[in-house]
């Protein structure tokens, strides 16, 4: 962490106050101008989508069907959803009012909390920047996002083109290092999410604190995947394209859901390993069909953990490495031991040890001795298994014959429990993180009780009593002067 000149500390302190006076105008809660702003998304989205190919293959040599599917399409669907939903979301919600207060209504309203900050991480530049800012906007607040550093072409282009195409008094994007982003961290904020590495989560945890400014961490893990015994032949092949999808077709595993490991019978491990090696030559057969890895730093911390001599014996398929184009080659491990870095630390990258049990339920005792992922995984028809990992485990999220999927289904929340982060988000639950549930209850004046008042004496014990038992009939007996 660096230090600023006095210079950039004012600009940003100017920055904050002059958005706390655009939301103190009251313009932004109007559900008119929220849905210019996820419009003005959209249009962002459809004009500049061979910009937004270009800067991701830049930052990291995305596929452009890659970047589509993890980031332009599934950014589109869900402000798409959003714009759907806003005026359900935004709308006050009855709650149920106690009779003893009638006439009276109760109603929790979502109003926004503010000034909000976000920060985005690397490896999804844009779907992990603007999806949580078009949630941020649907609540009615104004926003600074400050995009990653480590991708510096997008957070070029989002710099350059968010103020184009969303309201630029109440949208604010802020480009720097570390020392920019803990600059801002000593500004009072009313929110701020966070995504990216355990230990910067620590210290904006621990920044917020001067403040108490509510915090929501998505942070890694090592997510899990537990592979069953599976009898059809397609069945096997199915599952195997999935894993094989949800490693290294997604930012080379350079994610905080990728498929971290895998666990599986000893019985079932060859034949496992048979399908990744076939489908993995048919999925990734050339170069450009997977991402690289971000940087000579991240290239250097992949390739320490293959320099243990017992972890390169593990090694069954792949293992190349070419530090000029940063490419490591899709690569297989078997029973790495388990006090090793591979295992300890999240991977992060395109390298996936296979862990081997005497029988799948084993993998359970396994997991729950482990840190709380963000997701799990695992791949079984077998119904009583399900339950048991349901039940039995803790993370942000299960998923049953499939991976990575769960990301985008607007109707699940995401997020993380534990180590793994704190705070969900996607969907109304976005829209949720950036409001405040208000409380407001009405009530006339047309009927008092006067029990609920001093002097006391043991009847107001009594008709309380009767208050907070619902006993209504005794209450009314009581009021009546007639004894039950």
């Amino acid at each position: 962490m660096g230090s600023l000149q006095e210079k950039p500390r004012l600009r940003l302190g100017s920055l904050v106050s002059g958005l706390q006076e655009v939301y103190e105008s009251g313009r932004t809660r109007e559900l008119a101008w929220r849905r210019s702003q996820l419009r003005g998304l959209l249009r962002l989205l459809s004009e500049k989508e061979e910009e937004i190919f270009e800067v991701l293959r830049d930052d990291l040599g995305k596929n452009r069907a890659e970047s589509y599917r993890d980031e332009l399409g599934a950014l589109v669907k869900s402000v798409n959803h959003t714009l759907r939903n806003l005026g359900k979301w935004a709308a006050p919600e009855k709650a149920q009012a106690p009779l003893v207060s009638f006439p009276a209504t109760a109603l929790v309203v979502p109003e926004p909390l503010g000034v909000v900050l976000v920060f985005s991480c690397w490896n999804f530049p844009l779907g992990l920047a603007l999806e949580p800012v078009s949630g941020a906007l649907a609540a009615g607040n104004v926003v600074v996002l400050k995009p990653s550093e480590l991708a510096p072409s997008t957070a070029a282009f989002l710099a350059a083109t968010v103020p184009r195409y969303l309201d630029s008094e109440a949208v604010k994007v802020v480009e720097g290092g570390p020392e920019v982003g803990e600059q801002l961290m000593e500004h009072r904020w009313d929110k701020v999410l966070f995504t990216g590495s355990e230990r910067v989560g620590r210290l904006i945890l621990t920044k917020a604190a001067k403040h108490l400014t509510p915090v929501a961490l998505e942070l890694g893990s090592k997510c899990p995947c537990i592979v069953d015994y599976l009898d059809g032949k397609r069945g096997r092949q199915v599952a195997v394209n999935r894993i094989v999808g949800a490693k290294w077709s997604v930012c080379a595993g350079q994610a905080c859901i990728a498929i971290d490991y895998i666990l599986v019978e000893e019985k079932f491990a060859p034949i496992l390993i048979g399908l990744l090696k076939s489908t993995l030559k048919n999925f990734i057969a050339t170069p450009e069909c997977m991402a690289r890895i971000l940087n000579a730093k991240h290239f250097q911390r992949l390739s320490n953990y293959l320099q243990d001599v017992k972890v390169a014996a593990s090694v069954v398929h792949g293992g190349s490495l070419n530090p000029k184009t940063l490419a490591i080659e899709p690569t297989i491990l078997l029973n790495p031991p388990v006090d090793s870095d591979i295992m300890t630390e999240e991977i992060f990258g395109p390298l996936l040890p296979i862990i081997t049990v005497k029988k799948i339920e084993d993998s359970i005792r396994f997991l729950k001795s482990k840190p709380k992922p963000l997701s799990i995984y695992a791949f079984t028809t077998n119904e009583k298994l399900k339950r048991r990992i349901t039940e039995e485990t803790s993370s942000g999220s299960v998923t049953f014959n499939d991976a990575i999927v769960q990301y985008v289904v607007e109707g699940l929340p995401f997020g993380g429990v534990g180590h793994s982060g704190f705070g969900q988000y996607h969907g109304k639950y976005t829209f949720d993180m950036f409001s405040n549930k208000k409380a407001v209850f009405k009530r006339s004046f047309l009927i008092e009780f006067m029990f609920r008042y001093p002097p006391w004496d043991d009847s107001k014990i009594r008709m309380l009593r009767h208050v907070f038992n619902l006993n209504y009939v005794g209450l009314l007996l009581g009021l009546l002067g007639l004894r039950r």
